[in-house]
């Protein structure tokens, strides 16, 4: 009986970290504005990717909404970002782990330019 249970518990446990694993990493904005880019690159390098809100549906992403990207992998990043009423701000630091949220919130941005 108690393999039974610890069978049934390990299966279990494998299909919910499969389940959790499946939606992947996600960017939750967690700042006061409607992102249009967001771009990110190896933390202290210049070397930015391409805009990932372009992998939204409209292209953007609202304040506390969460957008699936794809091409990030875990590491530190500093990132820059674009909002639709013109404002361009970056973070730095940011922790980025394959398959779990990453977020920048208003407090986090630095260097902002209207």
């Amino acid at each position: 009986m108690m393999r039974l249970a610890m069978t049934v518990f390990a299966i279990l446990l494998v299909a919910a970290g499969t389940a959790y694993a499946a939606k992947g990493t996600r960017f939750w904005n967690l700042t006061h504005a409607e992102i249009d880019s967001l771009q990110l690159a190896p933390a202290g390098s210049t070397e930015f990717g391409e805009n990932l809100c372009l992998q939204d549906d409209d292209k953007s992403v609202e304040s506390d909404e969460r957008l699936q990207v794809t091409g990030v992998k875990s590491g530190t990043y500093d990132a820059k970002i674009h909002d639709v009423k013109g404002r361009s701000c970056s973070a730095r630091n940011i922790q980025v782990e394959e398959g779990k949220v990453f977020s920048i919130s208003e407090k986090e941005l630095v260097d902002c330019k209207e």
